[in-house]
């Protein structure tokens, strides 16, 4: 049985120095002024980014919005390493697993997920636990890669022979019923032919 939590953590240790200005972070890159566009139009005086990795994201939200109290969790200890570096002292960037999130409920108004929720063996367990430390009324906002129906079938069949720790790459439609077990007024729509976007209201 593929034990993707360990192989994710080391693919991303791996890549952690590279991952800004590598190919392989050229997805997630992509992602930051889509997931920044839809953060723009709700409140969110506190923010949690849920595998932050090198913490770029993040930085991009405190350098536009100085005033929001932020924090960053990530499973892989290079990727942390490489977001305190940007954000300590004031960002706390914590070693942790989405599935079992150390903060306490109710804490963040809003919290971002980018390129990371394929990664994720318990999909239903990390939303439970971001509904957890969302209060009443956050939003959720989730930017992820996908691909096209047929290719993602066969995608989604070769992905247990992976190193890298991916799990499963998500269609719209199998998105939005995820979020709607656990969020308000779900929405997933596709942005590009290898992108989502998706949201949920505590």
């Amino acid at each position: 049985m593929t034990d993707y939590k360990l192989a994710s953590r080391r693919n991303f240790d791996r890549q952690a120095a590279q991952y800004d200005t590598a190919s392989f972070g050229r997805h997630a890159r992509a992602l930051y002024p889509v997931l920044l566009a839809q953060l723009a139009q709700i409140p969110h005086r506190s923010v949690l980014d849920v595998g932050c990795g090198t913490g770029a994201l993040l930085r991009q939200i405190k350098d536009r919005w100085p005033e929001s109290q932020c924090a960053g969790v990530d499973l892989s200890p290079g990727m942390v390493e490489s977001a305190r570096s940007k954000l300590a002292p004031h960002t706390p960037i914590v070693l942790g697993d989405a599935e079992r999130l150390p903060f306490p409920g109710d804490a963040f108004e809003a919290v971002v997920c980018c390129d990371s929720f394929h990664h994720y063996p318990d999909p239903r367990a990390a939303l439970s636990e971001i509904r957890r430390v969302l209060q009443p009324g956050g939003v959720l906002l989730l930017g992820d890669t996908t691909a096209p129906a047929g290719l993602r079938r066969a995608i989604n069949l070769l992905l247990p022979l992976s190193r890298g720790g991916d799990v499963r790459l998500y269609g719209p439609s199998e998105l939005t019923a995820l979020l709607e077990e656990f969020f308000h007024g779900a929405v997933c729509r596709r942005i590009h032919s290898t992108s989502l976007l998706a949201w949920g209201i505590k």
